[in-house]
């Protein structure tokens, strides 16, 4: 997904409008997480970028969107820019001493 989104939308509130926005990409994110999984492949992760325009935009967490669309709400922003590419996602190993230290394990006492 790469788009730019006006907030600025005759006869609608601008707040409904931003809400609109922010169930598109969650749809988007869920319809990808949902798509078959190719072998090797342990989750579908996300490329994200965010700015007010495609030229300006940089490189987010997925979880910092829904903040940063409130953000260039609350600037009264009239647009801005989402890029979501989904890309293929490889669970790492922990480290061996790692695996104890962790809060809650009952291994650990």
């Amino acid at each position: 997904m790469k788009k730019t989104f006006q907030l600025q939308t005759e006869g609608k509130h601008r707040d409904r409008v931003l809400e609109a926005v922010k169930h598109e990409v969650r749809k988007y994110v869920k319809r990808e997480r949902r798509r078959a999984l190719p072998a090797g492949v342990d989750f579908w992760d996300f490329d994200c970028k965010f700015g007010v325009t495609e030229a300006t935009a940089e490189v987010v967490h997925l979880g910092a969107l829904t903040g940063l669309m409130d953000g260039v709400a609350l600037t009264a922003g009239e647009q801005f820019y989402v890029e979501i590419l989904a890309k293929h996602g490889h669970r790492k190993a922990r480290p061996v001493g790692e695996a104890d230290a962790t809060p809650g394990n009952a291994d650990a006492a």
